[in-house]
């Protein structure tokens, strides 16, 4: 075995199949297909310290968040080298697409999920009975990220409310004063509770970078084709707006107005 076979490079270098003979073309679908990369390894390392978590293992947790960190800032960086092809670029091959668009990323939802963006919507766009569905299912019906800390929290002996604790995980989350104060007690005596308190902020490190992701998303989006529906029918930038709305972890950001 030869480094080329190991990391099956013949297979890799020849899923780079254009449409067209336009230039830029090859470079839209690079781009995508490294962001589903670092996706793929983004949900792996997750799912790892949501497990770590669960089993108080917080060291470990910490260890795999700060490397989804790292490969957040190489998908920021992604959508700069996208924003060097221009309207007129795109637009020579954007018919080829046919319906298809980054709405329809089953690895994307499947990262939403985890990080607790539950949207049983979301479904939708994937065929039932597929693997790719089933998938998605399983992560939907499961504690996120999040639900396993504030569960961490209850075990530690914060007054986290039971529906908090055990609840219909498939719903959307839903904030709670609480939990705010609980995790405001870890954030005022961070020397007691210093282990929590670096979760916390893994979290919100998560989260941010996240939203520059997001942000960045939608200005390359809205500097290449303005205003128009995204191929798969989606609002297209309007969508993208507001999706910087969500918030993933919301307790976490307003205890810093009532500290």
């Amino acid at each position: 075995m030869d480094y080329g076979d190991y990391l099956q490079l013949d297979t890799l270098l020849s899923a780079q199949g254009t449409a067209t003979a336009e230039h830029d073309e090859l470079l839209f679908i690079v781009i995508h297909q490294v962001t589903e990369l670092w996706l793929k390894l983004s949900i792996h390392e997750i799912r790892s310290a949501r497990g770590d978590i669960r089993g108080d293992d917080l060291r470990a947790a910490f260890k795999t968040l700060s490397r989804v960190a790292r490969i957040q800032a190489h998908m920021i960086q992604a959508w700069e080298i996208l924003a060097t092809m221009t309207p007129y670029d795109y637009a020579n091959f954007r018919q080829s697409l046919g319906a298809s668009s980054g709405f329809q990323s089953f690895q994307y939802r499947q990262l939403e999920f985890l990080l607790g963006a539950k949207d049983r919507r979301m479904l939708e766009s994937h065929e039932a009975g597929t693997a790719r569905r089933e998938d998605l299912e399983e992560i939907l019906d499961q504690p996120s990220l999040y639900d396993e800390a504030l569960r961490l929290l209850a075990r530690r002996g914060f007054d986290i409310p039971t529906d908090h604790v055990e609840r219909d995980w498939s719903e959307p989350y839903a904030a709670s004063p609480k939990v705010e104060a609980a995790w405001l007690e870890v954030y005022r005596k961070t020397e007691r509770f210093w282990d929590l308190y670096e979760l916390g902020e893994k979290l919100v490190d998560l989260e941010y970078r996240l939203q520059q992701w997001r942000f960045t998303h939608m200005k390359t989006v809205e500097r290449i084709i303005g205003f128009k529906r995204g191929t798969g029918g989606s609002e297209g930038v309007n969508y993208l707006v507001k999706a910087l709305d969500r918030k993933l972890f919301p307790e976490l950001l307003t205890l810093r107005t009532a500290m």
